[in-house]
């Protein structure tokens, strides 16, 4: 998974789960402004009492990458997945820097169920 960082500059509602306006600045340095439930720019608790700014990141898909005339590495991020995240004006689409973007290994997939005995093939799923 990819995320870029922002940054959370306030709490804006307090309705469970709680919402914050976040920054997205991107490679031209426009700053786009977004807004969604907490969990989706931090593990942190916040609230309205919460000190900001704050640090934050949001998930993201790299849609293509290149290498600008300065040499600088440059892509186009789209926010709408995984979790559907949109600027105020409804873009989801942004031009970054490829540094800031980072990339996080999959976390493995496994099931713990001490009371589960024995092996199951997929072969024997259709029996």
């Amino acid at each position: 998974m990819h995320t870029i960082s922002v940054q959370i500059v306030r709490f804006t509602d307090t309705s469970q789960p709680g919402w914050v306006e976040s920054v997205l600045r991107d490679a031209s340095g426009r700053e786009w402004l977004l807004v969604d439930k907490v969990s989706i720019f931090t593990n942190a608790s916040l609230d309205e009492a919460s000190s900001y700014p704050q640090l934050g990141v949001v998930a993201c898909e790299i849609v293509r990458e290149w290498t600008d005339e300065l040499g600088h590495g440059r892509c186009i991020i789209s926010t709408e997945r995984p979790w559907g995240v949109e600027a105020k004006s409804g873009e989801t689409q942004f031009e970054v820097f490829s540094n800031q973007i980072t990339t996080h290994a999959a976390l493995p997939c496994t099931v713990a169920n001490p009371g589960l005995t024995g092996s199951l093939s997929l072969g024997s799923l259709g029996d």
